[in-house]
């Protein structure tokens, strides 16, 4: 729908992998000072120089994605309502609330017509702040009421620019997450320019600004440098608590600020179960990071009014059920390695049953349906459920939701990450069997504790955990290429951990028999320095071409839409079409909406397959009838729809809404057996006949190369009756 346009213008054997220090590794001197509690001026010096890189690439990060938007659309000099229409399908719907709450009398009045919202659906009234994950914009709202910058700095770039700030946080996070892994800042440097140089692969921020996961997958960066740090072998009960805090927060804006917040946390519960079943973690660790996932929730179900779907998700029963079934399973780390391993067997069986049991019970009590589209997504994506669901359909057809492309490697292995990472990846997964078969070996007594401590191969329960981060999201990105985001930007610190830290070194250099101290610090220090160098030369011109490339955003027919809208129709006038466009109705008119993107609700996708219709076979009684229950006034008909050829056939939205309605596709090729011919033309073609019953029930108002709008004529009473009830 939218275009884009030129705009012209000493030696010694290393102790290993279990090295367990927690200051920046910058020489061994350092590191012994700080062992026995004096902080050097050299450790200073690294932690200063450190910190100065990793907040310059945040903010390199950040200024570099807002150059991107700006010359991509030349943002600051088109029109206000072209501004708008740059926010795409749901990322409009939800900035439409930020603008809502700045134009409201006051803040109370502004989050009681967010609480008693009847104009995002018509004919109902819902609570925004219940159904959607909008206090990011009731935040920013406020905060931009009650800060004195209205005079110099316009609402929407208070806006763009927290959401790209927030691109500094993210930066930050994975620095420090790779510095706590190597102990090492160039770990962090190495793994900010990587996430800089992917970004095409780690972020889309510049391009969806106010898409949820722009603002909570930043959070949930911080989330696993907070992991990271509380799993670090010595570290103080003090510490503990404050980074447990750390986590808490971070995990608790995560999950505020995403719907999906509910599926990432459920991931990462299995990454600490399997942590916990291997005997990498404490009892007292695995509890405790389990306690802040639910506490988190739970504070956020309070905030969202009782959301049903947090009581109802697969991540609270799971988290339940592990903990219900640690507490009586006492025994569960004695015996020899075949008896450890039946009952880590029957523990895991327990405990899913447990949890899909809990699930079960409690969807049936809340009569929880708001999630169930996700279920049949995945039961249909892996061949479990009916492919002709009209919900399940529209996200198999759609890329972002399917598998991750073979570029997206060859993309990766340009900027030298993907060898790195797959080289870090592949050893220290064989080392991760290996401790968990002996610990597995060991009966858990203090003997056995003994044991571990003069093992030859070990792994720090940090290094454990990122790694199966990485296993577990990577699987997760292969099998949905919209989340990768989860998977890519993690890559960067783990492949730079591979880089500086010392576990892969040192096995590399055990095999080679020169495993030094000076050879250490010589591979430790110089290849990041190389690989830098080597990105310098190859991307920095690229990056100097892509900032200068300039472009203007150009979407005549939308904003002609827009703007007739605006000025012809009546205020409380309500709209019925495809959900991207209503949310950009919403936002740029203010108009009533009979449907829209956040499809987290039962009823609403019932109500957009029905209102779908207008694209479907169907008589114009029928579509007339279904949309005057909905309480439309309008109609907007778009012909890249009515006409779609962006989709094979089997997956346009036609075809979905005929397969749906068993009726046979458009165009050549097979059709099941069970389908029908329909009795009746596509409606979005038959109407611009203007033949009767058409001309009777809907006349046209607006027209241009890419939108129709029909509004629709009250029958009679003694039609209505004609026509049924």
């Amino acid at each position: 729908m939218t275009s884009l346009r030129q705009r012209k213008g000493s030696k010694g054997k290393d102790p290993g992998p279990s090295v367990q220090n927690l200051k920046p590794d910058c020489t061994a001197e350092p590191r012994e000072r700080f062992a026995t509690g004096g902080f050097s001026w050299w450790t200073i010096l690294c932690v200063m120089t450190g910190s100065t890189v990793g907040i310059s690439l945040g903010l390199l990060c950040c200024i570099y994605v807002a150059t991107l938007h700006e010359n991509d659309l030349w943002f600051s000099n088109i029109k206000e309502v072209e501004r708008e229409i740059s926010f795409r399908t749901e990322c409009g719907l939800y900035y439409s609330y930020y603008k809502q709450m700045l134009k409201a009398p006051s803040i109370q009045q502004g989050l009681y017509e967010l609480i008693h919202d009847n104009t995002t659906e018509s004919k109902r009234t819902i609570n925004i702040l219940q159904r959607m994950n909008i206090y990011q914009e009731v935040f920013l709202s406020i905060l931009y009421r009650i800060l004195p910058i209205q005079t110099y700095l316009e609402p929407i770039y208070f806006y763009i620019y927290t959401v790209f700030a927030l691109q500094t946080v993210y930066v930050i996070a994975l620095f420090i997450t790779s510095w706590l892994l190597s102990d090492s800042w160039l770990a962090g440097a190495l793994s900010g320019v990587w996430y800089i140089l992917n970004r095409v692969d780690t972020t889309r921020v510049e391009f969806t600004i106010s898409l949820r996961e722009n603002w909570s997958i930043p959070f949930f960066a911080l989330q696993v440098a907070a992991i990271t740090c509380y799993l670090r072998p010595q570290l103080k009960p003090i510490h503990q608590r404050v980074v447990l805090w750390l986590v808490f927060v971070s995990t608790f804006c995560f999950c505020l600020t995403w719907q999906f917040n509910q599926f990432v946390l459920l991931v990462q519960a299995l990454i600490i179960f399997t942590l916990d079943c291997l005997d990498f973690l404490t009892t007292e660790q695995v509890v405790s990071l389990y306690l802040m996932q639910v506490l988190s929730l739970l504070l956020v179900w309070l905030l969202q009014f009782c959301n049903s779907m947090i009581l109802g998700s697969l991540v609270l029963s799971f988290i339940v059920s592990a903990l219900f079934i640690k507490h009586f399973q006492t025994g569960l780390k004695t015996g020899g390695f075949v008896i450890r391993v039946g009952k880590l067997a029957l523990h895991t069986l327990l405990v899913l049953t447990l949890t899909f049991t809990i699930n079960y019970s409690a969807k049936k009590i809340l009569q929880l349906k708001s999630d169930e589209h996700i279920f049949k997504f995945i039961k249909a994506k892996f061949g479990f459920g009916a492919t002709r669901d009209f919900d399940a359909s529209l996200y198999l057809c759609e890329e972002a939701f399917g598998l991750l492309p073979l570029d997206t490697f060859e993309r990766l292995a340009g900027t030298v990450l993907l060898y790195p990472y797959l080289c870090t990846l592949s050893v220290l997964f064989i080392l991760l069997l290996l401790v968990a078969l002996s610990n597995l070996s060991t009966n858990g007594s203090g003997q056995a504790s003994r044991e571990k401590e003069d093992r030859t191969f070990k792994m720090r329960p940090d290094v454990a955990y990122n790694l199966l981060h990485t296993v577990f999201f990577g699987l997760l990105a292969f099998s949905t290429m919209r989340m990768k985001y989860l998977w890519t930007g993690h890559m960067c610190p783990f492949a730079a951990f591979g880089v500086c830290g010392k576990e892969v070194w040192s096995l590399y250099l055990r095999v080679l028999h020169c495993n030094t101290k000076t050879m250490m610090r010589l591979i430790r220090y110089s290849v990041p320095i190389v690989i830098l160098a080597f990105l310098y030369y190859k991307f920095w011109p690229r990056l100097m071409e892509e900032i200068s490339e300039l472009r203007e955003f150009y979407d005549p027919d939308t904003v002609e839409l827009m703007e007739w809208i605006r000025l012809k129709t009546p205020k409380r006038a309500v709209f019925a079409g495809s959900m991207q466009l209503l949310a950009g109705i919403k936002l740029c008119t203010g108009r009533v909406l009979t449907n829209h993107p956040h499809y987290e609700d039962q009823a609403l996708r019932e109500r957009t397959r029905q209102v779908y219709q207008i694209y479907a076979r169907q008589s114009a009684e029928e579509v007339h009838k279904v949309l005057c229950s909905v309480g439309a006034d309008y109609i907007v008909l778009e012909d890249s729809i009515c006409y779609e050829r962006r989709h094979s056939r089997g997956c346009r939205l036609r075809d979905l809404l005929d397969l749906a309605n068993g009726h046979i596709m458009d165009g050549p090729g097979e059709n099941e057996p069970d389908l029908i011919l329909a009795t009746h033309p596509r409606f979005c073609e038959a109407i611009k006949t203007d033949m009767t019953p058409y001309s009777t029930l809907f006349t046209r108002v607006f027209k241009n190369k890419t939108f129709h709008v029909y509004k629709l004529k009250k029958l009679k009473k003694k039609n209505k009756a004609e026509n049924g009830p």
